[in-house]
């Protein structure tokens, strides 16, 4: 790889110059309430809800990891880059029933649908999760990722990016965290889109590479009976983990909840829907360019990974070069201001605010921006484990949500779409999946001690994905039949949080929260999805 030179280096210096300039700004305008600085007052417009959307969802290892899965023949993994459509789930089905119960988080919908019970269960389970998989995922990728751009030390790269983002993330809440993630978004998008044409154009053209790598490597669709990505398994498990994921995680929805209205949410998660079409060209056609020139042996990279920071070093001019970079640390600090962000929020509102339901405002604040510093010393101690363990973790982590999503997933679907659910249903469904979820983690690491003849063994080493399936249709049947079997929920608690019991006012007010413009819109972007499915299949 070649070194970042002086014009690079500036390039990187401007970022930074104009991120502590956004969140200084940021930080002045603040007030001391809970909803400012976890919902950045409720007062954000579209455009920065939908970019805000995308930036949290682009890390730093999903952009180095979605190049590697284009440079290492694991094309099906792009079903989970073409989620636009479930997007768009989150504005037209669940922001309208978030937006109307008033809520801050998902653990405290969960509670006005059902009970408290279910709500603790969420709280203490996302905020676990979250320190376990995407804090200690993005500062060990970032790590690296900073190290390899910037010629330092891992440690000292890991450790000041996750300072600076804890920084502007404590001072400045949530709205710190939007206005500078739009910032990074059109970043990454120009860098990647520079990096994108220039590969393009280096290898003779898309029709060139085919030639190279063969039209069946870009076949996104294995038969049914494939070992690793069978095609039914991976729509309707991708499916699963994409609600959880868009839908019902705290990560992403509490972007939605700062709009100023249903309409300016929408219209945020629509936009975020058509950025969210990007990283399939941004991303993943960078890695294939990669690969066909490594074929070519015009380019030499050792690991899938390296394929994204190796072709940019070494095709993109001096300048270029470091705007590219600066839009990788963007795409990594966007993604640890979220996800510290929504944990504060968890802590304060669902778990200290429950146990102190009298603390004034500033106090909650206060209590926030302590939250989010544990989870930056949590983050930054975890460091060494990762180093250590990444190797596993990584192998592990797609197979993992869909172990966690289904019971979630589940819950707030039939919440939402079928009345009759009630408390208990939700409470014992999230239970028993979580305790299937961790049964299942276990077999996979221990199945080798097993008889290869025996349940546990055939239960450890299912497919992941043939598994998350199965085990989403289990959830459903569970949680239904135990409602069934249990007292009918109180009508009034679930006024406008069903579809069933949406009154005539609130489908007035949601019918004026829209035109043909966003309908337009947003059966373009699925012609798209379904354009792009079609495309990929190999012929």
């Amino acid at each position: 790889m070649q070194q970042l030179d002086h014009l690079d280096w500036i390039s990187i210096s401007l970022y930074f110059l104009l991120l502590v300039g956004v969140a200084i700004w940021v930080i002045r305008k603040k007030e001391d309430n809970t909803e400012d600085y976890f919902l950045a007052g409720r007062n954000v417009g579209w455009f920065v809800v939908g970019a805000s959307i995308f930036a949290s969802n682009i890390g730093s290892e999903h952009v180095v990891g979605l190049a590697g899965t284009g440079a290492s023949n694991k094309l099906p993994l792009l079903i989970y880059e073409i989620h636009a459509w479930v997007v768009l789930m989150l504005g037209w089905v669940f922001l309208p029933f978030y937006a109307r119960s008033g809520v801050f988080t998902m653990p405290e919908f969960l509670e006005k649908r059902f009970d408290a019970r279910s709500r603790w269960v969420l709280s203490v389970f996302s905020i676990v999760a979250y320190v376990l998989t995407k804090i200690s995922v993005t500062i060990y990728a970032g790590g690296v990722v900073v190290s390899a751009l910037l010629g330092i030390d891992f440690w000292t790269g890991a450790i000041a990016t996750v300072i600076l983002t804890g920084l502007y993330t404590v001072l400045g809440g949530m709205r710190a965290v939007v206005y500078t993630e739009t910032l990074q978004a059109i970043l990454l998008v120009v860098g990647a889109a520079v990096l994108t044409f220039v590969g393009l154009d280096k290898v003779g053209g898309w029709g060139s590479m085919v030639d190279t790598l063969g039209p069946e490597y870009f076949n996104m669709w294995r038969p049914a009976t494939d070992p690793d990505f069978p095609w039914p398994s991976l729509f309707i498990t991708s499916t699963i983990v994409g609600i959880w994921y868009w839908c019902t995680d705290q990560y992403i929805v509490q972007r939605t909840l700062t709009a100023k209205n249903i309409k300016e949410g929408r219209r945020g998660t629509i936009f975020g829907a058509l950025l969210k079409l990007l990283p399939v060209f941004l991303f993943l056609i960078p890695g294939v360019i990669a690969l066909t020139l490594k074929m070519r042996r015009e380019l030499h990279w050792e690991s899938a990974d390296e394929a994204f920071p190796v072709l940019m070093s070494n095709l993109l001019p001096s300048g270029l070069r470091g705007l590219v970079a600066a839009g990788l640390l963007a795409a990594l600090m966007s993604s640890l201001a979220s996800v510290f962000n929504s944990c504060s929020t968890l802590f304060t509102v669902d778990v200290y605010k429950k146990l102190r339901p009298n603390t004034p405002e500033k106090k909650l604040v206060r209590t926030g921006q302590i939250a989010t510093v544990f989870v930056v010393i949590i983050g930054i101690i975890w460091i060494p484990i990762m180093a250590n363990i990444s190797g596993v973790l990584y192998e592990y982590l797609q197979s993992v949500q869909s172990y966690i999503a289904p019971p979630i997933t589940a819950v707030f679907l039939l919440g939402i779409f079928y009345k009759r659910i009630n408390a208990t249903g939700a409470f014992a469904t999230l239970i028993m999946g979580i305790l299937v979820a961790f049964f299942r983690i276990a077999l996979e690491l221990l199945k080798d001690n097993f008889d290869s003849d025996g349940i546990l063994y055939y239960l450890g080493d299912m497919n992941f994905l043939t598994f998350g399936a199965w085990f989403f249709l289990f959830c459903l049947i569970f949680m239904i039949v135990v409602s069934l079997l249990t007292k009918s929920p109180d009508k009034e608690q679930i006024v406008n949080l069903t579809f069933g019991t949406i009154t005539e006012e609130e489908k007035n007010k949601n019918k004026n929260s829209y035109n043909w413009i966003d309908i337009t819109v947003s059966i373009f972007i699925v012609l798209i999805v379904i354009g792009i499915m079609v495309f990929f299949n190999g012929k």
